[in-house]
């Protein structure tokens, strides 16, 4: 059973970083600057605060906090208006962290993330800089359809981690943009594909397209018609790449539908000039040369010749996305009227997600996907290059990069062994247990807090490198508790309180002998405080502090209702009155 919500449960250790690992110097960025809004062109947006707002004016500024809402204007000599209450400011930059809501062009968007807000020829460049797989994250969910699932999910996490981290985009104020020229980002969650996209990004976490131990560049488009493009076809200007070949794609089928459009000389005349890719008072537009895939490489425009690709994004940049699709079109002409009839959708070249949909709902994995558009690619992990190796065993399979992790599969075994003991679980669907091979790929994969140790969501496990869990003694006990969050997990139900899942993870961690010294103590934070501090605790302190409450309420509940009784609330949540007795402080 998965989880309706992310909970992150880990085990602490005692130290803020654990030891170095022996993998090669880190090469991956831990962040993305992310351009926000980029279509818009905005001059002014407003700014609310929360009650934890940062704001700083320039780099060796103070920062100091911002109570009140404010408004930020580009003004005329390319630098901002800040406008506080009554107190009006010219900045060059504006550089905002612990939360706040932007609002302009009738949207909001409420950011955790760091932003910084300047202006570029008199309108607003807004840049959020993000973790990368926050990023991913945030891309799979809007890009991806109601037809994806897991497999397609997966595959479509590692295409979009590997286009933004192994090329350039051209852009001056930030890594990537907000639209399709990068890759679509919406900044409000989708409560029907951010859980799914969520759950996939973390389980490919790292992973990027590799070819012949370089990393390889990768593209994805909704709908291939049948026969995927090559790279040559689309963008001639881009070194060739023999993973990125035309083919025909069985999954995506032709005879899916076509599309069809009408446009008319005046409205191709204003597209093209929007782009520069033709004066006004031309008469005939042709084919002039197609590719191997079928789709359009050049038109024909009277004596010039336009580059299909260019011709599509005008077209859609104007008129909008639907009027030429894609490239795989014929054109006639009647007068000053143009007929387009073509299939597919979006350039074609790399993985089809439809075709992608259509594998996994065959049953397809994640590799026979990205197999069947990157011929000859594989996947590895972007900081070592190293790929993943699956150790399986009783209950829980080993994901690791390293060989040497094998001889630790006795002590995952044992703690597995002694997790289903103590809590009575013993479910046949096995977890899987990810090594990370450093301290600092286990953070920016999680996005944990420095204490932990290791990381579990539903039947999912982080760790940090087992041999270094091991060399501080800290390999069984820690494995044990993150079995026992995978083991509770699949149990709970939508209803079962934080508090006492978390509780029944730290009571059957440790010995009942160490109840005894439990029971006398009152908690600190009332239960509805404990929840949220479990949450979003912002010190290893605070998190200690509410994981003690939560085992002292759940020992009361043991003491007062019995084993059988908590562990069927598990499932159905706790009733009022047993909340107002062990509530009592």
């Amino acid at each position: 059973m998965t989880r309706p919500h992310r909970i992150l449960a880990a085990a602490f250790v005692s130290f803020v970083a654990m030891g170095a690992s022996s993998q090669p110097p880190v090469s991956r960025p831990a962040t993305l600057r992310v351009g926000m809004w980029t279509l818009w062109h905005d001059r002014e947006i407003a700014l609310t605060p929360t009650a934890s707002t940062m704001l700083q004016t320039c780099e060796p500024c103070e920062k100091r906090v911002l109570h009140n809402a404010a408004t930020v204007g580009a003004n005329q000599h390319g630098g901002l208006t800040l406008l506080v209450g009554e107190h009006t400011m010219q900045v060059r930059a504006i550089r905002l962290s612990g939360g706040v809501t932007l609002t302009a062009h009738s949207e909001s968007a409420t950011l955790r993330d760091r932003v910084t807000i300047t202006a570029r020829g008199g309108t607003l460049v807004i840049a959020v800089t993000m973790p990368v797989e926050r990023y991913v994250e945030h891309v799979v969910a809007s890009e991806s359809g109601l037809e994806d699932s897991t497999e397609s999910l997966k595959a479509l996490a590692i295409v979009v981690r590997t286009y933004a981290l192994h090329e350039s985009h051209g852009h001056p104020d930030y890594d990537l943009c907000d639209s399709t020229h990068c890759q679509l980002l919406h900044w409000h969650s989708d409560p029907h594909r951010s859980p799914a996209a969520h759950e996939e990004t973390l389980a490919t976490a790292g992973e990027t397209l590799w070819f012949h131990g370089r990393r390889a560049i990768a593209y994805f488009s909704k709908d291939c018609g049948g026969r995927t493009a090559s790279l040559a076809e689309i963008w001639p200007h881009v070194d060739s790449a023999p993973y990125l070949d035309s083919h025909t794609d069985k999954f995506c089928t032709k005879e899916s539908g076509g599309w069809s459009s009408e446009l008319t000389r005046t409205e191709l005349t204003s597209a093209l000039a929007s782009r520069g890719l033709a004066a006004p008072g031309w008469q005939h537009l042709s084919v002039e040369h197609r590719g191997e895939s079928g789709r359009v490489v050049t038109l024909r425009l009277d004596s010039i010749t336009i580059h299909a690709e260019d011709f599509r994004i005008a077209v859609g940049e104007s008129l909008g996305w639907n009027k030429v699709p894609s490239t795989w079109f014929e054109v006639s002409q009647q007068g000053d009227r143009f007929f387009f009839h073509g299939r597919g959708t979006g350039h074609g070249v790399g993985l089809c997600q439809k075709g992608a949909a259509a594998m996994a709902a065959q049953g397809r994995s994640s590799h026979e996907i990205l197999t069947q558009y990157f011929s000859g690619a594989a996947t590895a992990d972007e900081s070592t290059g190293k790929s993943w190796q699956s150790l399986a065993r009783a209950g829980f399979t080993l994901e690791t990069q390293n060989a040497s992790d094998a001889p630790f599969l006795a002590d995952l075994a044992r703690a597995r062994a002694e997790a289903s003991e103590r809590s009575g679980f013993n479910p046949s669907q096995p977890f899987t247990v990810r090594a990370f091979p450093s301290t600092s790929a286990f953070r920016d994969a999680t996005l944990a807090p420095g204490w932990t140790a290791a990381f579990t969501e539903g039947d999912w496990i982080a760790t940090q490198p087992l041999a270094t869990l091991a060399a501080r003694h800290l390999l069984l006990p820690t494995m044990r508790h993150e079995f026992l969050h995978a083991l509770i997990e699949h149990e709970a139900g939508p209803r079962a309180p934080l508090w006492l899942r978390e509780g029944l993870v730290e009571l059957w961690s440790t010995d009942p002998d160490a109840w005894t010294n439990l029971r006398p103590r009152t908690p600190v934070m009332a239960l509805d405080a404990v929840d949220a501090a479990l949450l979003h605790s912002t010190t290893e302190a605070q998190s200690r502090a509410a994981h003690r409450d939560a085992a002292i309420y759940v020992l009361r509940l043991l003491d007062g209702y019995g084993r059988a009784q908590a562990l069927e609330w598990i499932r159905s949540g706790v009733p009022a009155d047993a909340l107002a007795r062990i509530g009592q402080r």
